[in-house]
């Protein structure tokens, strides 16, 4: 597979200024601007070829950043609904799954999509950088990068909230190129990004980026990509749960290219975007049509996310109001953000094992919530083309089939910790890598 694939041709854009330039190999910010904006990838190839599935993601390589193909990669599957579109009233309900799914032909071990950015980051990062990887995340991101990291022998830095350990589970033990530091108990995904920031201000270390990553993004956009080219045609409505909203920008801008490509049709899907009440940030500023996020307490919001049963979606700093972010991209594409309670996800849940014969995520489950509430309030008409991103599902699947090891956090901080203290521990963590 890798002797045949040579780097992707790109070059990098200010979504605000529309300037291009090289990638300097791990470029996140327009040089010499100073208002915030997203970068972008404009691929030197327009119309996309998909590769076979031996692949894995990298059959979307002609639209992802990447130098290098890693190994052990699944892409998100698309396939036509017949059980939840029935229970929906639905004729054209198409499900894009990522997660462990074998008979549908996905494998991800982690069960998320999270592992198509994890695979895409680092198969943007050159052997030369020699640098260890810094990552935040509230679960699911950790678990992917974990494991493609430790597939491929990349030294990882995973910063989590102690009380979101448990979604650090893994299929075998990991390489000990992998470590894990945490922010204590009652701190959440906001605590454990300003945790990596201190850490990436070390020398040897390298801020993943997060959104600002064109390879995260793009990644996470072979969701799309997989359904457009699968149905034949872009999709109208895409329904997906938030918590920071990249993967709806995501969604967004390989719409954008999959228009230049010109064989999709020339639709612009609604992004259908979701959030776990009572923490909804994205919602609060959409619906007063604010760019800038609406002030929020912290302790008010950790509280918040104690009550959601989607971990995943508590992101308190979203890339929403920066240009190019998710504000521009509703407003460009249109759509709505939507609710869902933990009640409302669990029957979700419930209906979607039931009607299509698989569990899926907490996140997912907000999603398919939202979706049958837009059905019976007549938002979607029913011979719509609806693309649902599963983002994750299979877990127990998986979980009923392996024994389950766990990662455990090397230090603990407290939630307003010592930067020198931090910084020393940690490169003390690698002094042997």
């Amino acid at each position: 597979m890798n002797s045949s694939f040579s780097k992707t041709k790109y070059h990098l854009q200010s979504v605000k200024t529309g300037k291009c330039f090289d990638d300097k190999g791990w470029t996140l910010d327009a040089p010499d601007e100073t208002e915030p904006t997203l970068i972008r990838a404009i691929y030197d190839k327009k119309q996309l070829e998909v590769r076979d599935n031996s692949f894995g993601i990298y059959k979307f390589a002609d639209w992802l950043p990447v130098g290098r193909m890693l190994k052990g990669s699944s892409a998100p599957v698309t396939y036509k609904s017949e059980g939840l579109a029935k229970a929906l009233g639905l004729e054209n309900l198409w499900i894009t799954f990522s997660g462990y799914w074998p008979e549908k032909g996905v494998s991800m071990k982690t069960c998320s999509f999270k592992e198509t950015e994890a695979y895409s980051v680092c198969g943007r990062m050159s052997p030369e950088m020699d640098k260890i990887l810094v990552v935040a995340s509230a679960g699911n991101t950790a678990r992917a990068f974990a494991q493609v990291c430790s597939d491929n022998q990349i030294p990882l830095l995973l910063c989590v909230p102690e009380d979101n350990l448990n979604a650090l589970w893994f299929d075998a033990p990991l390489n000990d190129c992998v470590k894990l530091i945490s922010s204590k108990a009652g701190s959440d995904y906001f605590d454990a990004i300003h945790l990596s920031n201190i850490v990436a201000g070390i020398d040897g270390f390298i801020a993943e980026g997060g959104a600002k990553n064109v390879a995260r993004r793009d990644g996470m956009g072979t969701t799309m990509l997989s359904a457009t080219t699968t149905i034949g045609q872009i999709p109208e409505y895409y329904f997906q749960a938030i918590g920071s909203g990249t993967g709806a920008i995501a969604a967004w801008e390989a719409n954008l290219r999959l228009l230049e490509d010109g064989r999709f049709g020339r639709t612009k899907m609604k992004l259908m975007v979701s959030q776990n009440s009572p923490f909804v940030p994205i919602h609060d500023a959409w619906k007063a049509n604010s760019r800038a996020m609406l002030p929020l307490d912290d302790e008010l919001a950790r509280r918040q996310v104690e009550e959601i049963d989607a971990k995943v979606l508590s992101n308190r700093k979203p890339p929403y109001p920066i240009f190019g972010g998710l504000f521009d991209a509703m407003k460009d594409a249109g759509g709505d953000v939507l609710l869902a309670t933990n009640q409302e996800a669990k029957e979700a849940a419930k209906l979607f094992l039931e009607t299509e014969g698989n569990d899926i995520h907490c996140a997912s489950a907000v999603a398919t919530a939202t979706l049958i509430a837009a059905c019976k309030n007549g938002t979607v008409n029913k011979d719509a083309i609806v693309m649902l991103n599963i983002t994750g599902g299979g877990e127990e699947k998986l979980k009923a089939e392996k024994k389950l090891h766990y990662l455990k956090p090397l230090l603990v901080f407290d939630m307003n910790p010592d930067s020198k203290e931090i910084q020393q521990k940690v490169a003390s963590l690698f002094a042997t890598v």
